[in-house]
């Protein structure tokens, strides 16, 4: 009987797997839970959408926070995922010294068509556990905003969100820690 096993590997394995060239030029891959797992193509909506998203947060939020856009960010012991947008505290370095860790986190926002599944199930799920309190996901597909906060761990041992709630296209939103300011969805739904 052949037995079959995974590999699991860690933050340092995967930076230094990344740094030998490992992966082929413009490959996208991020580290969910140890796993190496190949980001999805993305569609056009979804491009345009993560574009308007950042050009307006730049706008909105210059000079209060960092705004970076599908870059990693650390979360312990063996992630490092590629949000398409994440708003985090201003450091002076501009996170050169390392990327975003979650205290560093304001909120984090994924774009989803195609990907909807898994940024509901297996995205969310990871934010909710490392304690990232907001967490936004542009839902494409149906056209709305769904908003997550307050994470939680659930009696059968899975990570969630106690408070949800979705705001549609002609809504206006207060970006978290930024009460001041908000967003007008109507720009980024098509």
């Amino acid at each position: 009987m052949i037995t079959v096993s995974r590999k699991q590997f860690t933050l340092e394995e995967y930076n230094r797997l990344t740094e030998l060239g490992f992966f082929e030029s413009g490959e996208r891959v991020e580290l969910i839970r140890g796993d190496i797992i190949t980001m999805a193509a993305k569609r056009t909506f979804h491009s345009v959408c993560n574009s308007l998203l950042l050009e307006e947060l730049y706008i909105l939020l210059r000079g209060k926070a960092n705004i970076r856009g599908q870059e990693p960010i650390i979360i312990h012991p063996n992630s490092q995922p590629e949000p398409d947008v994440v708003i985090a505290r201003k450091k002076e370095d501009n996170y050169l010294s390392s990327h975003p860790q979650v205290e560093d986190i304001l909120l984090i926002i994924e774009i989803a068509d195609s990907t909807l599944r898994f940024d509901r199930e297996v995205k969310l799920s990871l934010y909710a556990e490392a304690g990232i309190n907001d967490f936004w996901l542009f839902n494409l597909i149906d056209n709305q905003l769904e908003t997550y906060n307050q994470p939680y761990q659930a009696s059968n041992r899975k990570y969630n969100y106690r408070s949800q709630q979705i705001y549609l296209p002609n809504d206006i939103i207060s970006i978290p820690h930024f009460s001041d300011i908000v967003l007008a969805l109507e720009k980024f739904f098509f």
